[in-house]
């Protein structure tokens, strides 16, 4: 006589979130880590996607290393100038070229509002090559970094009509729901494992910095769009052409309780019932956040 093996809340999860997806007229991928239990789920998990803005986590920790290494200065003056004025994202666009910040708030502006002049010059400063050494490093074996500010984003191009929003894969800075939520992971035990973190060649206040900068994202409309107003969630999203994306630590309390990694691509602008890709892909995600929420304890 079969016995039917016990279905684990894990299971239920990727049931629950897995008939969500399939909801929607476009593909999402999307990994979650159950930090409680360590267990964890996939959907196309391992599949190659434009990395947009999420990518910035990857810099951010490669800058951390930079700063372990005496390399860079939290403290250190950058003058933010016509040069790095450069793409629609963010809003040092906006300001008069030549005001001088801290190192420590060019990191931060980059990831709370996704700032691209912050982005251009951490970049520049760090180089691709190490940044992709740091994600290769720590397990994020399908990204890749091509391109500190992407042309897809740059207003010359957005004005003369030439911007080129294309996903097409092998042109553009790409990652993994997989090595997002691999890094996530990596950095939240960075903050409270000093062994681990001199590993990854930063310190626990370094990473514990990171997830600090990760908690004060100003662009809360789709990880945390459900969940209870005072839900700590450190996370970075991501935008760019059809896709729609959030990486993130949802924490209970003090508590970090899981991760989800979310990506969504080939998103139609309009969805055949009417809704815009911003607000449907905002609920979705939103969703998949809260599905895990009410069934994780």
């Amino acid at each position: 006589m079969g016995y039917a093996v016990p279905m684990t809340t894990t299971d239920m999860i990727c049931g629950l979130l897995n008939r969500e997806c399939d909801l929607y007229p476009f593909k999402t991928g999307w990994s979650f880590h159950d930090l409680v239990t360590g267990e964890t789920a996939n959907r196309f998990g391992d599949l190659v996607v434009p990395a947009a803005s999420t990518r910035k986590v990857a810099i951010l920790m490669t800058a951390m290393q930079a700063v372990n290494r005496g390399e860079l200065s939290l403290e250190e003056p950058v003058t933010i100038d016509e040069r790095w004025q450069i793409s629609d994202s963010g809003v040092f666009q906006f300001f008069r070229p030549g005001f001088t910040i801290t190192m420590h708030d060019v990191l931060l502006m980059m990831i709370i509002v996704s700032d691209n002049a912050c982005t251009g010059i951490v970049c520049d400063r760090l180089g691709l090559d190490a940044i992709n050494r740091f994600s290769q490093s720590v397990g994020m074996t399908g990204t890749v970094h091509r391109e500190g500010i992407p042309q897809y984003t740059l207003m010359s191009k957005l004005a003369s009509g030439t911007a080129a929003m294309s996903d097409a894969r092998g042109t553009v800075n790409e990652t993994t729901p997989n090595d997002m939520a691999r890094l996530l992971h990596v950095i939240l035990r960075a903050s409270t494992d000093a062994g681990f973190s001199e590993s990854i060649g930063v310190t626990p206040a370094l990473a514990e910095l990171a997830l600090e900068m990760l908690s004060r994202q100003r662009l809360r409309a789709r990880l945390p769009f459900l969940l209870p107003g005072d839900t700590r969630v450190a996370h970075k999203t991501g935008t760019s052409g059809t896709t729609y994306n959030d990486v993130g630590i949802v924490y209970r309390g003090d508590m970090p309780r899981f991760i989800l990694a979310v990506y969504t691509s080939d998103v139609p602008a309009v969805l055949p019932d009417g809704r815009a890709a911003p607000g449907a892909t905002s609920k979705l995600i939103g969703t998949l956040a809260r599905l895990c929420w009410d069934n994780l304890a």
